[in-house]
Order: structure tokens, then sequence, then C-alpha cells
């Protein structure tokens, strides 16, 4: 306009306006829309905070989601190595049972065979220890309740018997103590000496 018109107003070429008022209400506009562009700028820089905040938020939680989830599968992954052990310890369980229960069958028949060549059987007279020893018996059974160490010359191996305060036991063991009418009956802890009737089956 300046070039095609020459020489112009100095208020027209600063504000566009024409005069004063339209000059006035014109800077009034720019100061309305400025003002409202700060608050725009204002909101979105809270907004723009908001977010960071939330994003922080975001990461801590995906965090310890992840943490979460490693625990987790650390605890499936020990939890199936403990299902393990006890399925191989069941099974080693069940194996020694089975294994003993062949060796008392066995030693049953032959006790059976001797108390019938003896004419033994019927109640006798014993001192009984008690013993907590572990591992496997003199006939390769594993020591437990119910086992019983006995003279085989006395009371041959296999024979079962009823020991009062006890319970049934069988004759599976030996020692180098036990001699006559001696039995060393099996606890989990050391028991006192004392004499008892046992019943032969």
């Amino acid at each position: 306009m300046l070039y095609e018109q020459g020489d112009t107003d100095p208020m027209t070429v600063l504000v566009g306006a024409k005069s004063i008022d339209e000059a006035i209400s014109g800077l009034e506009n720019l100061h309305r829309v400025a003002g409202q562009d700060r608050q725009v700028i204002d909101e979105a820089r809270a907004a723009r905070q908001r977010l960071i905040g939330a994003t922080r938020r975001l990461a801590a939680r995906e965090s310890q989601a992840r943490q979460a989830a490693d625990a987790t599968a650390a605890s499936v992954v020990a939890l199936e190595a403990a299902q393990r052990e006890r399925a191989t310890m069941l099974a080693s369980l069940n194996a020694r049972r089975s294994a003993n229960s062949v060796a008392i069958s066995s030693l049953e028949s032959r006790a059976l065979t001797a108390v019938q060549s003896r004419s033994a059987g019927g109640s006798m007279i014993v001192t009984a220890t008690g013993y907590s020893l572990t591992g496997h018996t003199a006939t390769g059974v594993s020591v437990g309740y119910g086992i019983v160490a006995v003279d085989p010359s006395v009371i041959p191996l296999g024979t079962r018997m009823a020991v009062p305060g006890y319970g049934e036991g069988v004759a599976a063991d030996t020692g180098g103590a036990i001699m006559g009418s001696h039995i060393d009956v099996w606890f989990p802890t050391r028991a006192e000496t004392r004499t008892i009737t046992i019943t032969l089956h």
C-alpha cells in the first residue's frame, strides 16, 4: 500500500487502522487474543506436566509389573522343583516300602518255618531296650517303627510279635549286645530298658 499510494498515516502503518478508535479497538482485540493465547499456553504446559507425571507413574507401574512377573516365574520354578523333589522322595519311599515288604515276607516265611520246627510261639518274657539308629538292619530292611532286633537263636528273624506299650513289631535285626531273651525295639528317640512279656505270632 505504501508503494502503491505513497505517504500513509503512521497509525495506519502501525496497526492497520484508519482512526484512533479503530486502533484502540484493534489493540484491545490483540490484547484479548494474546491473553487467550497465554491461557492456552499455560493450559498446554500444565497438560504437558500432567502427561509427564502420568508417563512416569506408568513406567513405575510397568517396572513393578515386570518385577512381579519375574517373582511369579521364580516362584513357579521353585514350586515345580519342590514338586519334582517330592515326587522323587515319594517314589524312593514307595520303593523302600516295597523292598521292606518283600524282605519281611521272606523273613516271615523263614520265621514261620523255624517256629513250626521248634514249636515256638505264645508268650515270652524278655528284656526290652530301645534304640534309635538310622540306616539298614542286618536283614537289609530300613530301620523304622516296628523293627525289632533279636537273637535269632531265640526268636527267628521274621517273627511277628506284639510288644506291650509299643505295638506290633517284626524281628528284622540283630546286634552284638542282643543275646538270649533280649530284644531291642526301634524308637525315634532312645527308650528305657524294661522287662516285658511279648506275644509271638
